[in-house]
């Protein structure tokens, strides 16, 4: 049966599992990354629902969180006020997601399941966002198909990834993972990685208009936003016409 999944990413990020909160060990540079991703994405619901309130900005907010992993974005998000789901394929991520959560006192719902079974169930939600997951998944045009079934009436897509360029291909693999070795080895398949283009050709073939791109480029304690797409990005945006006539 056709999926999304991909089984050695399963395996790959099944052995990092108890590691998610772990600040100093292999998801650290998710850790330091999720300040300007969170900026990001609050940034591409306000470019496309207008102002949102100063207190819990996304309050009444349906929110998906694809390839949630331990919960390292879909927290923050639940304490800004977003009704939040996190799903995830990876069994043992899923229970360090809950187990967090519950340490936090959030409540976010999480399960272990494809974008494309959720997307069967019939849920939709106001925002989806996947970050730094297009680049792991099996099928890319069966996972932007889950998307825009699940993605509300002017609702918002975000999603963070790595560009296929040389520059991300030499730093994203083999320097994060070989050299400096904050990524464990075999984290990243650089032909899974996904240029700019290709992605707006994908999201517009279902009725999806990504208007908006920035850079993200690594400094002292965290990252910044910059106008090269070169390496990491960010990519955002909205239905082109309202659901129904969307096709």
């Amino acid at each position: 049966m056709q999926s999304t999944v991909d089984q050695k990413e399963i395996d790959t990020f099944a052995a990092l599992s108890d590691k998610w909160w772990d600040m100093k060990g292999p998801m650290r540079p998710l850790h330091s990354f999720t300040p300007i991703r969170v900026d990001y994405i609050t940034d591409a619901i306000r470019r496309v629902k207008g102002t949102l309130p100063e207190q819990a900005p996304l309050q009444n907010l349906r929110i998906l969180d694809i390839g949630c992993g331990g919960g390292l974005l879909a927290e923050p998000m639940a304490r800004l006020g977003g009704i939040v789901t996190g799903i995830d394929v990876t069994s043992p991520a899923i229970d360090a997601a809950r187990t967090h959560a519950k340490a936090s006192g959030l409540d976010i719902t999480y399960h272990c399941q494809s974008a494309e079974d959720l997307a069967a169930s019939g849920a939709t939600f106001d925002v989806i966002y996947a970050s730094e997951v297009i680049e792991h998944v099996a099928d890319r045009q069966m996972f932007v198909a889950a998307i825009a079934d699940m993605l509300a009436e002017n609702g918002v897509i975000v999603l963070t990834t790595i560009n296929r360029t040389l520059p991300a291909i030499a730093l994203a693999k083999y320097a994060l993972e070989y050299i400096v070795r904050v990524v464990p080895a075999g984290t990243h398949d650089p032909k899974k990685f996904v240029k700019p283009a290709e992605l707006r050709s994908e999201f517009a073939a279902v009725g999806i208009l990504l208007d908006d791109a920035t850079g993200f480029a690594p400094r002292p304690g965290g990252f910044s936003q910059v106008a090269s797409l070169a390496i990491n990005y960010g990519i955002s945006g909205s239905w082109m016409h309202t659901k129904s006539n969307s096709g």
